[in-house]
């Protein structure tokens, strides 16, 4: 375990380091998350093109909040955040997102899974930092909630008027 100069007033070197880990991995999701959410806006394509591509940007901006807070919080732990494109690729545990020039739904649908993914690995950093330190559990629930909000924008698009989600 490492050891760091300081950290948060009374949180242990040791409770800080495993937060801090747990924090580095979400800082790699949401860098990875932002270029994704890029990568859609400059490829996707058909009808409706206009409103999702001008829906993607405020998400961008959102995720690389989330980052920047996440990186300022492993900070504030004593930590050092890595934001290098070698962090997010030496630890990646999930696929390439798959489309380049596609069409609004199979875009929408392929971040939709993105977003499965990103919350399922939220709710369980927030599980696992509950008995470490309530401040950060307290930042990453409000960062899955905005995650959860979009999410939600993007099943809109593909839901039926039966209320189904192709897939």
């Amino acid at each position: 375990m490492a050891k760091y100069s300081f950290t948060a007033p009374g949180l242990t070197p040791e409770k800080a380091a495993e937060v801090i880990e747990i924090l580095q991995a979400r800082l790699n999701t949401y860098n990875d998350l932002h270029l994704t959410l890029k990568h859609v806006h400059w490829n996707v394509v058909g009808p409706s093109f206009i409103g999702v591509h001008e829906m993607i940007d405020p998400e961008v901006d959102q995720v690389r909040l989330n980052a920047d807070a996440v990186a300022e919080r492993i900070a504030t732990l004593g930590g050092s955040p890595r934001g290098t494109v070698g962090a997010i690729t030496t630890t990646r545990t999930w696929a390439d997102y798959p489309l380049d020039r596609a069409t609004v739904p199979d875009h929408l649908a392929a971040l939709d899974q993105e977003y499965d993914r990103v919350i399922a690995e939220n709710r369980k950093a927030i599980e696992d930092v509950e008995e470490l330190d309530l401040v950060t559990q307290d930042m990453l629930i409000g960062q899955t909630g905005a995650l959860e909000k979009f999410q939600w924008f993007v099943r809109a698009h593909l839901e039926s008027a039966a209320g189904t989600i192709p897939g």
